[in-house]
């Protein structure tokens, strides 16, 4: 059944340059009048703004540059919008810049070279959903002259300067104004080890093929097969770099070990300072004292069976208030993170550069040491332990008609497991769920039942996507790929954490104190085009006018529910959405059909809960440990870059170790037949899904039958030039297990299934490609691949 689509998945914390562009000119350019202020500047100069500026710009550097204040700004914001929705410019992680191509000075790392042996970059802020990232040919110092600075090596990140080639939006040459970290990120690969030192492969995708020769001497701790990190020492203009092995980073006997290159890729903290390890371990637990004592409220956990730490409790009873008859009171009790992870201290610097916690399937980096996360902070059953809750009151139309907060001492009733729980709702209780099935359970899902009936109407945006997870055997390696049955027991702690978050929200608003939100921004209008055109390959209309709303979505989603489009029509209204992230400013959340929203709920594993956390004990005066009172939201602003910028690079960490971990599976199928569906459709070929795993993997245009093929943008196709065979997106196809680098997490394909009649194809205009037949004893036409989709959080 179709459910709630998890926030992380609509839609490193980096360097960049802190002198602010000069706003002399740009204030020059506005008018003066002695009746008022000057007016708002025009949409030509906040794109000559946007175009001339050399670092990252927002909405708040144009407020500045225009000297905009108050309402000013709220009218800047919606010029902004309309412009972005015009196709004029691009939100990325660099900010704004002019839709299409990069702003004149771009903070870029250097990966690979060339065949020619000139240095190749990427921009180090590049939103994954805008597709491949551009290329930037760095230029050779000219003249031959010996050049005054540093010369830039790969791993460098670097300043650059970059001029668009002709007749190619995708590439740029570029020159260095300043190396802004020299061997700043080391290359992460696979050492193999030879007669006489070794070489060792990168494991990023964009790098593969280079190899780096590791001479005898320079190979360190390193053995054969081992993830190493390594500094490139020497380079040519022709022939591989030559590098030494800094350090040995674990070995990849095991599947198991397979997260090391995401953690290590993604520069991802995994190992806890002494400082902070020291604080946790001096904490003591905290007293009654400044609490309400709720300890005898049969509070409970709900959560997977397999985990570690407890950060949220839940109640529910009927509203004794005779004046609210069929409602009810729910209770919502979040562990008090804020009570031992003081704000300044070495765990709170350590919480804040980590973000969140990131989740593999071998292991979980967390964001606190387990002595606070999986101790002090998780509400274990009948042990005491300090926790910040929300008492709601519902009508019997969930409805809400109030809502209170309290820092309070609590102790859970019980631990179970969503199954468990739901097992007991639906007749099968256990030793440990029929004692509180009638008193506990059957409260908790009645007030699901009412919370239903508003969800319902409220109409948040609802894809059915199955959400697809790794087991692993005992000894590392893939065991299975299942798709988790999805419970009503998951959708009530769900629509409670919801609840909550908005009643977090709320009461921080009204007191007039600044906070983090969770922000959805509706989708931009180049996307909505895109989804159009989508929609129409599949005889689907998407309306032109009207106000874009998540039902819109549900009506396209539900037109489509028992069609074999249906899974595909899913995710590519998924890639619609604009990316959920976290801000000071409140722009509502539009996926949840919510005017404000705030992430409260997880604490030990989201350093955003912990802000809001701070800030209603400051408000709400629960104690001297909150927000500090000078907090301004310019910092706050930053904090919420921070993070979101944190936990994409989980997402990213998470997606590619799944990959890997499934291409390392398939390693030993390869041969084998599978059945998916086109999930992309390119001039260089064709992407599938595997039905089984959600694997993805690349068929290039090749390989596919002895025609030239051309590729249709709008159609989303690839049409034979004679026979007119097409492949579109969506159409289910058979296809054979070529090649699996399990290093890349990369998997090639060839296709069994014949295309659709699409009638003769005509003359082939530019975007015409051979095709060939071709076993798979033919050489590699090149690894390439999408990602399996992120599992996303239950909030």
């Amino acid at each position: 059944m179709p459910g709630l689509v998890p926030d992380t998945m609509l839609g490193g914390d980096l360097s960049t340059p802190s002198s602010p562009p000069d706003h002399a000119r740009f204030l020059a350019r506005r008018t003066t009048s002695p009746q008022g202020p000057a007016p708002l500047p025009t949409r030509e100069q906040i794109l000559a703004f946007i175009d001339e500026s050399t670092v990252k710009v927002g909405k708040r550097e144009i407020a500045q540059a225009f000297n905009l204040k108050g309402q000013d700004r709220v009218a800047l914001r919606k010029m902004l919008r309309e412009i972005e929705e015009e196709g004029a410019i691009e939100r990325g992680r660099g900010g704004l810049s002019p839709a299409g191509r990069l702003p004149p000075v771009v903070l870029a790392d250097i990966r690979s070279r060339d065949r020619d042996g000139e240095f190749l970059a990427f921009p180090a802020s590049w939103e994954a959903e805008r597709g491949k990232p551009p290329t930037i040919v760095l230029a050779s110092p000219r003249g031959g002259r010996k050049p005054k600075r540093p010369m830039p090596g790969i791993g460098d990140r670097a300043l650059i300067r970059v001029e668009p080639e002709p007749g190619d939006p995708t590439r740029y040459t570029g020159r260095v104004i300043k190396v802004i970290g020299k061997n700043k990120a080391d290359v992460v690969g696979v050492f193999r080890a030879g007669a006489q030192g070794g070489r060792v492969e990168p494991v990023e995708k964009r790098a593969q093929g280079r190899e780096i020769l590791i001479p005898p001497g320079e190979e360190g701790e390193a053995r054969d097969g081992d993830l190493v990190s390594v500094s490139v020492e020497r380079e040519t203009r022709f022939g591989p770099p030559r590098g030494r092995v800094r350090e040995r980073l674990g070995s990849l006997g095991s599947e198991k070990a397979v997260s090391l290159i995401a953690l290590h890729l993604h520069n991802i903290p995994h190992v806890f300072p002494a400082d902070a390890l020291a604080e946790a371990d001096a904490v003591k637990p905290a007293g009654l004292k400044g609490r309400e004592d709720w300890r005898d409220l049969p509070l409970l956990t709900i959560d997977p069976p397999d985990a570690k730490d407890h950060d949220d409790a839940v109640f529910a009873e009927p509203d004794p208030d005779p004046a609210n008859p069929g409602g009810f009171r729910i209770t919502v009790a979040i562990a008090d993170v804020a009570a031992y992870v003081r704000p300044g201290s070495a765990l709170d610097r350590e919480a804040l550069q980590r973000g969140n916690s990131v989740y593999f399937p071998d292991r979980v980096v967390p964001m606190l040491p387990e002595r606070i996360s999986n101790d002090l902070c998780s509400l274990r059953e009948g042990e005491d332990r300090p926790a910040l809750a929300v008492r709601i009151v519902i009508a019997a139309d969930g409805v809400k008609r109030s809502h209170s907060v309290h820092r309070v001492m609590m102790r859970s009733r019980a631990k179970l497991a969503y199954a468990q729980a739901q097992a007991a709702i639906d007749g099968y209780p256990d030793e440990r769920t029929g004692p509180i099935l009638e008193g506990v359970l059957r409260p908790l899902w009645a007030a699901y039942g009412a919370l239903k009936v508003a969800r319902d109407k409220r109409g948040p945006l609802a894809l059915d996507l199955p959400e697809r997870k790794v087991l692993l055997t005992p000894q590392g390696s893939v065991d299975r790929v299942i798709v988790p049955e999805r419970l009503d027991a998951h959708r009530l702690i769900e629509e409670f954490m919801i609840q909550a978050n908005v009643a977090a929200a709320e009461t921080l608003e009204s007191a007039r104190q600044p906070l983090v939100y969770r922000v959805h921004d509706e989708p931009a209008l180049e996307k909505m085009r895109a989804l159009g055109e989508v929609l129409a390959s599949v005889g689907i209309k998407l309306p032109k006018e009207g106000a874009l709303r998540p039902a819109l979505f549900n009506r396209i989603l539900g037109a489509v529910a028992e069609t074999e489009h249906a899974t595909f029509i899913n995710e590519v209204v998924l890639r619609s959405q604009a990316q959920a992230v976290y801000a000071a400013e409140n722009l509502g959340h539009f996926g949840l059909n919510l005017r404000r929203y705030a992430h409260f709920t997880s604490p030990i594993r989201r350093y955003a809960d912990l802000i809001v956390h701070r800030a209603l004990i400051g408000a709400c005066r629960l104690g001297k440990d909150g927000l500090s009172a000078d907090v301004s939201v310019a910092e706050l602003e930053r904090i919420g870059e921070q993070i979101s910028g944190a936990e994409r690079r989980a997402m990213a960490a998470e997606r590619e170790t799944i990959d890997r971990l499934i291409a390392h599976h398939l390693a030993a199928h390869v041969g084998a037949s599978f059945t998916g569906q086109i999930a992309g459709v390119t001039r260089a070929g064709l992407f599938v899904k595997l039905d089984e795993t959600g694997a993805d993997g690349f068929v290039p245009v090749s390989t596919i039958g002895a025609d030239y093929y051309r590729h249709e943008e709008a159609r989303h196709a690839l049409v034979g030039e004679r026979s007119g065979e097409t492949y579109r997106l969506g159409d289910r196809v058979e296809v054979k297990l070529v090649e699996a680098a399990a290093v890349a997490g990369a998997l090639r394909f060839e296709l069994l299934s014949e295309g659709c009649s699409g009638g003769a194809g005509g003359r082939g205009g530019k975007g015409a490609v051979r095709g060939r037949k071709q076993g798979p004893r033919g050489r590699p036409a090149g690894i390439r691949t999408g990602g399996t989709r992120h599992r996303g959080s239950r909030r």
